[in-house]
């Protein structure tokens, strides 16, 4: 997940992933605190302090963990993954009534799949309008949008009955409000119908048993006619959300801060998923790491919960220690963070556009100092390749890049670069990035290579740099350090390859190919994993996919990490969500005597 989803950012900030599995038991001292024999407390004000921001507002379109945090909120889906412990990885009904199959839902030949919307679930529009089957259509329209398509794209443009077709035609229109409107309304897509008010299909081009888990991304979340006003994600609609949850936004101030409070046209018996005991959530995106830390270790009423970071790498051991309960370490499938090489870069004559350049690259680097900085091996174990071992096809390990600075100098030489001066993309208030950008550059200093730093804002990293090609094109970046973890559960291969490694079609904004990668060789073979009639014959074809990309060099990956999370002691009933990379604010509730303010 851009990326949660999800792009996502690199251990000390925040994640875009979506991860596979379940969370440490948060009842075990030193792996967080949702277990309490206390009753669940209503009211008070849940006050989250963060060092970024969402990357849209928008739930058709945000790929990032702190969007789909964001968007648990005041946003539901067909379906979700449930903030109860041993679950928070299962796909569960959300806004549709029941899990399709067959027999009920889902055809004989795997490939249509009809869903039916829970009754009374409401628009907060002036008198509240019922969410309708016509408006999961228009959402799942907007995701390919020509000013700002959804970054997950590729996980289902070509599964999808029509969406090819549809989105080619949908790239051709201005990205206006007004002709992306009547484009939406007017243009069929054969693969996702109305069948009524409550009733929407699906139609795919092949079998795809993972599709129900797909959909709990929000960007086959409803849309309300209403926004056909605003372009998709722009600054105007996230001043003119409407909420179909829990929560309304009250007040939107990008980088500064969110409010939410109740929405009064949310039925608690129409949503199995969001007991929302708080009356009302502060987002401060404000804060710096070590202040957020400071502050929910001292138990203060006005901090909570972090939004948008982590505890600081450097104080992880100690509270690791300490067995601090207030600390969750959540397991997860993810290649968070890694190093992406920039292969359109015309820096240093081009250099980073052949591959022989790249494997002396991946030699010079030094995972093991890397993960050091990040919080040690504890938290962050190895990973040489592109699959985390708990996704098929990633079970076994291979690393063709051990570090090996003599090999490094030699295979620069031989390719004609025996000296390089890279620029490299980091976030400069995450603690984990800054660390990994000094560590890479003292490490390939050693031999003979210059790096110097590009430092972006949180907000910025995605959309105003590795989101947008010609930034990349320009040289602006050669190195950056992202992330990334499944857009699902499960059988999720295709959630890593599609978004990151498929060429063209996987080119930001509609994918998260943020270096540019296009290998006919890689190509073809994800090409024939998507293809595959069963599992075991994916399974194979994406460990070969995995092999590819890796001879390619196409980036570099660092680990597999533990997800740590911290919360005040007056936080209760803290069930860690990966696909949020945190706990779930719509189930939390606060000490009576600690109610926020």
């Amino acid at each position: 997940m851009t990326s949660r989803t999800r792009a996502c950012v690199a251990a000390g900030t925040s994640v875009a992933t979506a991860l596979i599995l379940t969370a440490c038991n948060s009842a075990s001292p030193g792996t967080g605190g949702a277990a309490t024999n206390a009753a669940a407390v209503r009211g008070g004000t849940l006050n989250m302090l963060g060092t970024g921001d969402v990357d849209y507002m928008d739930p058709n379109v945000s790929y990032y963990s702190g969007g789909y945090l964001g968007l648990r909120m005041w946003s539901r889906s067909l379906f979700t993954n449930p903030a109860v412990s041993g679950q928070e990885t299962t796909a569960v009904p959300d806004l549709a009534t029941e899990i399709p199959k067959q027999g009920s839902g889902l055809s004989a030949d795997g490939k249509t799949y009809t869903i039916t919307l829970r009754p009374g679930v409401m628009w907060n529009t002036s008198p509240p309008r019922a969410v309708t089957a016509a408006d999961v259509v228009r959402g799942v329209k907007r995701t390919c949008n020509p000013a700002q398509p959804f970054g997950g794209l590729p996980d289902y443009i070509d599964l999808i009955d029509g969406m090819k077709a549809f989105c080619d035609g949908f790239a051709k229109v201005k990205p206006l409000a007004a002709p992306i409107a009547n484009y939406i309304n007017s243009t069929d897509l054969p693969g996702v119908k109305a069948n009524g008010d409550q009733t929407v299909v699906f139609t795919l081009t092949h079998p795809a048993s993972f599709f129900v888990d797909m959909l709990t991304m929000s960007a086959f979340s409803p849309a309300p006619k209403e926004w056909d006003a605003y372009v998709p994600a722009s600054a105007e609609l996230a001043q003119h959300t409407l909420s179909d949850g829990p929560y309304q936004v009250d007040s939107y101030t990008p980088t500064k801060s969110i409010t939410f409070s109740r929405n009064p046209a949310w039925k608690a018996d129409t949503d199995p998923i969001r007991k929302a005991y708080v009356d009302k959530i502060v987002i401060d995106e404000t804060s710096t790491q070590d202040s957020i830390q400071q502050q929910l270790q001292t138990g203060t009423a006005a901090a909570d919960m972090e939004w948008d970071t982590f505890p600081p790498p450097s104080q992880l051991p100690a509270l690791i220690a300490a067995k601090d309960p207030k600390l969750n370490l959540g397991p997860s499938a993810s290649t968070n963070p890694y190093i992406v090489f920039n292969t359109a870069s015309p820096n240093n004559g081009g250099a980073l556009k052949d591959a022989a350049v790249r494997q002396a690259l991946s030699h010079a680097l030094n995972r093991t100092n890397m993960i050091q900085v990040l919080g040690g091996p504890a938290i962050n174990a190895p990973l040489t390749h592109v699959l985390p071992p708990n996704i098929v096809g990633g079970e076994t390990s291979f690393d063709l890049y051990p570090y090996d600075l003599n090999k490094a100098k030699s295979m620069l030489a031989s390719a004609g670069h025996p000296s390089l001066t890279l620029k490299f993309l980091y976030r400069n208030k995450s603690e984990g990035q800054s660390k990994v950008y000094q560590t890479v550059q003292q490490d390939l200093s050693k031999a003979g290579i210059n790096v110097v730093g590009v430092p972006s804002p949180n907000a910025d990293f995605y959309t105003k740099y590795l989101q947008v090609p010609s930034v990349a094109q320009r040289g602006v970046w050669d190195v950056a350090l992202s992330g990334w973890g499944a857009d699902w559960y499960g059988d999720a291969a295709l959630s890593f390859f599609n978004p990151l490694f498929s060429g063209k079609p996987s080119f930001p904004p509609v994918g998260s190919n943020f270096g540019l990668y296009d290998s006919p060789a890689a190509n073809s073979v994800i090409n024939q994993a998507v293809q595959a009639p069963t599992r075991d014959e994916a399974r194979a074809l994406w460990a070969k996919a995995d092999q590819q990309v890796m001879q390619d060099a196409a980036f570099f990956p660092i680990t597999n990490p533990k997800t740590a999370n911290y919360h005040a002691e007056q936080v209760h009933g803290a069930v860690y969500i990966p696909t949020f990379q945190n706990f779930d604010p719509t189930n939390i509730w606060l000490s009576a005597d600690k109610q926020g303010g």
